[in-house]
């Protein structure tokens, strides 16, 4: 429940962010106007991808084990995948969204309400698509048969929306920059479980050999139906009879991915590390800088 409640809370609140930026620019730019072409793209964002994680729901119930569990392997990887780049993506560019943003907005304010409605579709919808896939791919690989992964997935998003508008109100501050960099990190341990559990699926659907080749199985020690072995189910995709194949995938995305997010920004290009946003001069509000607020209406 506790890897679900996360997805939720560090998707939501990476869209809640941008919806803030953008509603707060529009209020103090004086085009209150066009708040209600953005709010239909915000809403129509928010509809797809709700729609996008029902197809994927419903319509793999009509498929045979076999196709399932090929299906549930196959985008269990292109989750994480998509994860991955999301995170780096967001340690990379955090600093300058809200300007881009800004600058995106001004130009569909110059084209009219399909622009703006569309700029507000884009901005949401791809954190609408990619937060259906992975928690779609995340209670799959959870099998509990139980709410709670959707129930910690509910929870997460109330928070994030909750924080966004606290962040517009300027009732709350918060060193973003930490945020994401911890959310990101815990989210590369989600992604490796989700991924561990996806070669399984592929192993189940006869698509890659192994299946039999168990690495280890400590099910008499930590019992899947127990409280302590639910509770790694629920937070790390613990599985406690891996085969040989998910513990080497495991082991090879975890180790350099985490090492590369967790290594100074520019590391891997030769740079070193870049200067704090104090010294860069990023402006309060943008969302990586060291004590961030939204700008408030």
């Amino acid at each position: 429940m506790f890897s679900n409640y996360l997805i939720g809370l560090r998707e939501g609140l990476e869209a809640s962010l941008v919806v803030c930026i953008l509603i707060a620019y529009l209020v103090k730019t004086g085009r209150r106007d066009a708040l209600k072409p953005v709010w239909t793209g915000i809403a129509i964002a928010v509809v797809i991808a709700m729609g996008f994680g029902c197809v994927l729901e419903f319509g793999s119930q009509e498929l045979t084990f076999q196709a399932q569990e090929a299906l549930g392997g196959s985008l269990s990887i292109l989750a994480v995948g998509l994860v991955t780049w999301m995170v780096f993506w967001m340690r990379r560019t955090a600093r300058h969204l809200k300007s881009e943003l800004h600058g995106k907005l001004d130009a569909a304010l110059a084209m009219g309400t399909g622009a703006l409605v569309a700029t507000a579709f884009l901005a949401v919808g791809r954190e609408g698509l990619e937060t259906a896939l992975f928690v779609w791919a995340s209670v799959h690989a959870a099998g509990d048969g139980t709410p709670r992964p959707l129930v910690g997935v509910a929870l997460g998003l109330a928070t994030a929306v909750l924080l966004g508008w606290l962040f517009y109100r300027g009732a709350l501050r918060i060193n973003l920059a930490k945020f994401f960099t911890w959310t990101g990190g815990m989210l590369v341990v989600v992604a490796a479980g989700v991924l561990a559990y996806g070669v399984h699926d592929l192993q189940e659907a006869d698509l890659i050999p192994g299946l039999n080749s168990l690495a280890f199985d400590i099910s008499g020690t930590i019992p899947p139906d127990s409280w302590y072995g639910t509770l790694l189910k629920g937070v790390f995709n613990f599985q406690p009879d891996p085969t040989v194949l998910q513990i080497t995938v495991w082991l090879l995305y975890l180790v350099p991915t985490l090492a590369l997010f967790l290594a100074p920004v520019g590391f891997a290009s030769g740079k070193g590390k870049v200067k704090s946003p104090d010294e860069q001069g990023t402006q309060p509000g943008d969302r990586g800088s060291a004590q961030s607020r939204a700008p408030q209406a």
